[in-house]
């Protein structure tokens, strides 16, 4: 490991400016902030992430999760994976997301990592993890020795010529569904990001992951209510039952009024290159009774624009039949 500065920041604001001043007082400085560590200490140590600067972040009010006048609920960002999964508010408002928080890593691990490392989790591409071997996302012009290499649990939504790498967060997978606002506050003051617009496909800048600026501290998050008799779950499909990332993952939030459904919303995790949302699937379901024969259609839709390679064109399959579990779990006798 290379030597870093370690700062603790004693608030947010304090947060913000010891993250952009290091930014902006050496060109190309990298800087970032700690919170578990769960990431970011394995590749600094693997010598991926090499930080001069290091903003240690206390708890500065922001590991509480508190409830919204509209019913939702606002996510600190230093809440830890444990507390949100296991929280009551949680798991009957939203248990997909309780469910996707559980099925991640180790008990451990989940008392330690926290809801913004979460969201930001790097790739856990083999390549990228290596720092002898050529990944655009890590150095950018290098190369991508995964197209040609071992490629078994890399993307094949979102890729481009440049990286496959997949984001490997159940989370995130949760919250492409749930379509929470990202609050982040930065030297400009605080705004607020879109989910579905915080994490970027790679295009020809892999290394450009989110839409964050030099500076900006993701603060908190906020769910909005689900609507009065919305269902929803989380499937998992991976080579062993636990501590292991998604082959393919599905996230569903459903609502059926009357044997149609009146909203959908589906969501796939371990095979794109950021958090999906299988948005042709939900045309086609939305406004349609739903059927067994409609859901198998809809989950072709969904991975029609699919691009696998070689060592992951089993991806495709997996993740359409992940797609119809997943909806027959949440719809039970509906589907039947």
């Amino acid at each position: 490991m290379r030597q870093f500065e370690l700062r603790r920041a004693a608030s947010v604001q304090d947060a913000v400016l010891l993250g952009a001043a290091a930014s902006t007082a050496q060109q190309g400085a990298e800087v970032r902030y700690l919170a578990g560590g769960t990431t970011l200490l394995d590749l600094m140590k693997l010598d991926v992430e090499h930080p001069r600067h290091v903003v240690q972040l206390a708890p500065l009010g922001l590991d509480r999760i508190e409830a919204l006048p509209d019913g939702g609920l606002s996510i600190g960002a230093l809440v830890r994976n444990s507390d949100l999964a296991h929280d009551e508010r949680v798991r009957r408002g939203y248990p997909v997301l309780s469910e996707a928080l559980l099925s991640g890593a180790s008990a451990q691990l989940r008392n330690m990592a926290t809801t913004a490392g979460n969201l930001l989790q790097r790739t856990r591409c083999v390549y990228f993890r290596d720092a002898a071997m050529a990944c655009n996302k890590r150095a950018p012009g290098s190369g991508c020795d995964a197209m040609a290499g071992y490629h078994r649990n890399l993307a094949i939504l979102g890729t481009s010529a440049h990286c496959i790498a997949t984001n490997p967060s159940d989370m995130n997978a949760a919250l492409a569904v749930l379509e929470p606002c990202v609050h982040v506050t930065g030297l400009h003051g605080a705004r607020e990001i879109p989910f579905s617009k915080f994490h970027l496909v790679p295009g020809d800048t892999p290394h450009i992951e989110t839409t964050l600026q030099p500076g900006d501290l993701v603060t908190h998050l906020t769910l909005p209510a689900l609507p009065d008799g919305t269902r929803s779950g989380y499937l998992k499909l991976r080579d062993r039952a636990s501590y292991e990332f998604a082959l393919a993952s599905c996230a569903v939030v459903l609502a059926v009024e009357g044997g149609v459904v009146e909203r959908i919303r589906i969501g796939l995790g371990g095979v794109a290159t950021r958090p999906w949302r299988a948005i042709e699937a939900e045309h086609a379901l939305t406004g349609k009774p739903l059927s067994r024969q409609g859901v198998e259609a809809a989950a072709v839709a969904a991975l029609r624009d699919a691009r696998p390679l070689a060592g992951n064109a089993f991806k495709v399959e997996l993740a359409r039949r992940a797609i119809v579990q997943a909806i027959g779990n949440v719809a039970g006798e509906a589907l039947r």
